[in-house]
C-alpha cells in the first residue's frame, strides 16, 4: 500500500528543500570572471576565448589610429 497523493507531496517538499539549499544557479559569476583579455586603452574586457577578428574590430572602431598591439600587447594568437 501507499503511494497516495499524501507521499507525493510529501516527496516534492523533500526535494523543493534539497533545490532550494543549492542557491541561485545564475551565470552572471562566471560570465564576469571569463572577462581576462582587457584592452589596454580603453579597459573594455573581452573573454578569454575571444579571437583576433573580434579584438580587431573593436581596435578598428574605436582605436582606429592605434595599432592592434597597442591595445592588447599581451594576446597571443592560438
Amino acid at each position: 500500500m501507499g503511494g497516495g497523493n499524501g507521499a507525493k507531496s510529501a516527496h516534492k517538499r523533500e526535494m523543493n528543500a534539497k533545490n532550494a539549499k543549492k542557491g541561485p544557479s545564475s551565470q552572471l559569476a562566471s560570465n564576469a570572471a571569463a572577462l581576462t583579455i582587457q584592452c589596454d586603452v580603453c579597459k573594455q574586457a573581452f573573454q578569454g576565448t575571444s579571437k583576433q577578428p573580434l579584438l580587431q574590430q573593436h581596435v578598428d572602431s574605436k582605436h582606429s589610429k592605434l595599432a592592434f598591439t597597442a591595445c592588447f600587447p599581451k594576446f597571443v594568437a592560438a
